[in-house]
């Protein structure tokens, strides 16, 4: 009995593969395990694409539940509209600046529409390209929020095209250009930033303060002693489930940064985690100090500090640094909201500190817990792209936002703005038969 079911085991594989001699060799079993690898690549990085982009969902959630009920149609058009218009400016203009060859190290000169994928070509081009997108369109939507209740929808468009062809891709190419073809010289002097928290985020935030600065600050926002009255968000639990939702979303923007299905996510992701859970819980206790209660708005922004903070260093550097790191940044947002308001610069979300300012930090922090040792060149390094990062897109911006309010105009009048952007840009309320104006 034995020996039959052993013939028939041994006939089985001849059965399947018409008798042949399919006896594996070195070279298939390679061949075979590159070609499941190649595959997994392809598909972690397009599932974290995925969660990237449902990140907008909890961008435009955050910044409607911190803004009053009468902008919140404004908000989630603006979010939709970052997204839509990014990915076409991206693909058209930035994409090519960003990674094509570039022999400068400032700018790629072959763009992804102009040389365009063809049948038969490399298909990574467009997996890489989707992850690269998202990444390019949440850079956009950082500004949306510090320029909430007061900007014309029209001058937005044209500044959300601008950041996703032009400011983004180029300084992009600086720190990452050699993911593809480029060779930007930022990377060439060793810059660590694995996963954006400077070549996204504070590229992101800066312009939210250029913005911010060029409009002025909301109808009420300031007294005329100079003291800062808060404008209480609409909907609290709105904001928080959008913080949520971008705390998932961020396990694909930092581990999927890998861009390869492999053990290296692990560790990202509990850096990830772990950094983002300090933030949270510092910018509770800080705020509970300052303020007499621990404070909901804070302690969702140390959440987004923690995990904007982590985003440079979340690959080299341990589990321990990250808990330092978001702690750190949870800090570090509480006193510059305070700040920022101080200076009457009115950023109805918090996003220049957020990702601005964490930005840097987590940038800095990337070089400080550098898990292969910290040394004054690397420090250099970081120092010169948090500064190149700030000049570039905070100068840009602010030129932009300049030549936009004299020319189409870039904030509505003070009786649009009472009214409301909803009702005034796009005709509609967010919530029928409900709505506040006041």
């Amino acid at each position: 009995m034995k020996k039959i079911l052993l013939a028939v085991l041994l006939l089985i594989p001849a059965l399947a593969f018409g008798g042949e001699d399919v006896a594996p060799t070195v070279i298939s079993n390679k061949e075979a395990i590159g070609a499941v690898q190649t595959n997994l690549d392809y598909v972690w990085t397009l599932i974290a694409a995925a969660l990237v982009f449902f990140m907008q969902a909890g961008f435009a959630m955050v910044e409607s539940g911190f803004t009053r009920a009468k902008s919140a149609v404004n908000i989630m058009m603006k979010n939709l509209m970052d997204f839509s218009l990014g990915s076409l400016f991206f693909w058209a203009i930035g994409f090519g600046l960003m990674f094509g060859v570039n022999k400068t190290g400032w700018f790629g000169t072959s763009g992804f529409f102009l040389s365009d994928f063809k049948v038969g070509g490399d298909p990574w081009v467009l997996a890489f390209w989707m992850f690269q997108c998202v990444f390019a369109a949440t850079a956009a939507t950082i500004v949306s929020g510090a320029v909430a209740e007061r900007i014309k929808f029209t001058s937005y468009l044209v500044y959300s095209a601008v950041i996703c062809a032009v400011i983004y891709p180029i300084f992009g190419s600086w720190a990452w250009g050699s993911l593809l073809n480029g060779n930007g010289w930022l990377e060439g002097l060793g810059f660590i930033d694995f996963a954006g928290s400077t070549v996204v985020h504070s590229i992101g935030g800066w312009a939210a303060l250029a913005g911010a600065i060029v409009l002025g600050p909301r109808i009420g926002k300031f007294g005329k002693d100079g003291k800062v009255k808060a404008i209480p968000g609409h909907n609290i639990p709105m904001a928080a489930c959008g913080v949520f939702i971008l705390w998932l979303g961020w396990f694909g923007f930092n581990p999927g940064s890998t861009t390869a299905g492999n053990t290296d996510i692990a560790m990202i992701f509990v850096n990830t985690n772990l950094a983002a859970a300090a933030g949270a819980t510092v910018s509770m206790f800080i705020s509970w100090l300052i303020f007499k209660k621990p404070d909901v708005g804070m302690s969702l922004n140390g959440a987004l500090a923690g995990l904007v903070g982590i985003t440079a260093g979340c690959a080299n550097v341990t589990p321990t640094s990250s808990i330092i790191i978001g702690a750190i940044a949870g800090a570090l947002v509480v006193f510059s909201v305070m700040a920022i308001d101080r200076m009457k610069i009115d950023d109805p979300v918090g996003a220049v500190s957020v990702h601005g300012v964490c930005g840097a930090w987590g940038t800095l922090a990337a070089g400080l817990f550098n898990i292969e040792g910290m040394t004054a060149k690397i420090i250099g390094v970081q120092v010169i792209g948090i500064g190149s990062a700030f000049i570039w897109s905070f100068g840009i911006a602010f030129i932009l936002f300049t030549v936009l309010k004299h020319t189409i105009g870039l904030r509505v009048t003070e009786e649009e703005e009472m009214i409301g952007v909803d009702i005034i840009e796009h005709g509609a309320h967010a919530y029928n038969d409900f709505q506040v104006t006041k």
